[in-house]
This record gives structure tokens, sequence and C-alpha cells, in this order.
């Protein structure tokens, strides 16, 4: 079963989102027949490389709400990922766009190292303070990951990830995806936002059935229905 989850680095529920599926893929019977595909999505790319302001002040400029409301949203964006074992470090967050490190991840994507590269990619901006548009900490986490430090670094220009990028772009908007993470299974189930273990769960088992049918074998032995034996 194919599994393609839209996402952006500088998103909070995101992460969250990416553990709590992890937790009911977990307990999921066919769970080694799942393959997983990352997709680019940018809340919001008119980001410059480098915000200079907390992300209390980013919220504040960009969204146009009072400060009190975002630090009382992001407090409770905190505790939700605390809750999945994340510890969210908004006060040494670096607001920073998050392109390069898309970049990153579609090379990682032809190694087959994307999901671990877009975990460590999560942990550095969300809980580690690190800068996501810095191209030394984009190589290190490739390198950490087995990715040369020569591949990232052409990665981060190279045109034709740039094209893999905007068409993920372009599906999002072809799908109506207005906001991230979001999970399409098997392409013909939607599961939008960090939704509980328990909807993932369920939708994980829906797809497989509607995918995987039970045949009934044409010759049917003895057996007991409504009328009788």
């Amino acid at each position: 079963m194919k599994i393609d989850i839209w996402s952006d680095i500088a998103c909070p529920w995101c992460f969250i989102g990416k553990r709590r599926f992890e937790k009911a893929l977990s307990t999921f019977d066919h769970r080694d027949d799942v393959e997983i595909h990352w997709h680019s999505y940018q809340l919001d790319p008119s980001l410059p490389a480098h915000y200079d302001g907390t992300e209390v002040d980013y919220l504040v400029a960009s969204k146009g709400m009072p400060r009190e409301n975002v630090e009382q949203m992001i407090t409770m964006v905190a505790a939700q990922a605390a809750e999945e074992g994340l510890h969210y470090d908004f006060d040494h967050l670096v607001v920073a766009n998050s392109l390069p490190g898309h970049h990153l991840l579609h090379l990682a994507a032809r190694h087959g190292v994307a999901n671990d590269v877009k975990d460590a990619l999560l942990s550095a901006h969300f809980e580690k303070g690190q800068d996501i548009g810095d191209a030394q900490m984009l190589v290190a986490i490739g390198e950490q990951h087995g990715l040369s430090a020569s591949d990232v670094q052409d990665a981060l220009a190279d045109p034709e990830l740039t094209r893999e990028i905007e068409q993920d772009f372009a599906t999002a908007r072809a799908y109506g995806i207005s906001g991230v993470p979001f999970f399409v299974l098997d392409e013909k189930y939607g599961v939008s936002g960090a939704q509980p273990s328990e909807v993932f769960g369920q939708a994980l088992e829906q797809a497989w059935r509607d995918a995987h049918p039970l045949i009934v074998a044409e010759q049917v032995g003895p057996a007991c229905g409504p009328d009788g034996c």
C-alpha cells in the first residue's frame, strides 16, 4: 500500500502528525507492505532565507494575531508535542525558509533515507534550535544519513530537484490540499492534519481492506445460514 505525505519542515503539527502516524503504523498488521513517499509543501514560500526575530515575532507579523494569542497557541502545541515524546523549544527556534531543506529531502528520497532525514530536519528545527536554511547544517544532516557533502551541496541548487518540489506543490493544489500534514492512502483516501493515532489506524485498515478484498472460493463447503444448516 502506497502512502503519500505532504508536509513542511517548518510545521509543528507535521512532526506531531508524523509521530502519531508512525504509532498507528507500528501496530498495523501489514506495515511491512506499506510504502511511504514524502512530498514537499511550504506554508510560507515568501519567507526570507532568514527572519530576524523569534517564532512569536514572525507569527504576530505574518498572521496579524495578538502576541498573547500566539504565545498561548505555541504553548498548547508544545504540550501536544510533549505527549508524543517531542521536546519543542520555540524560544530558540530559528525562523528560516524551508526550501533548502526540501531539496535535501528530495535527494534523500533518491537514496532511500527520506524518512530519517525528515525526522532529523524536524528535530533540528523544533527541538535543537538549528537553522534549516543553513547549507552547512544541511550537509551535516545529510552526512549523518549516508549522503556525501558534495551531493548535498549540489542538491541545494539542483534545478531538477526544484522541478520535483514544484511538482509536489502542483499535486497538492490539484488535491485541494490547503494545510499540512496531509496523508493520501493508495491515492484514494485523504487524512488531513495531525489526527489521533486511532484515526490513522482506522484509515490504514480501511484502505487495506478496499485494496485487498476477500476472495471466496467457487466451491463452497457445508455451512450454516439464516435458514438452517
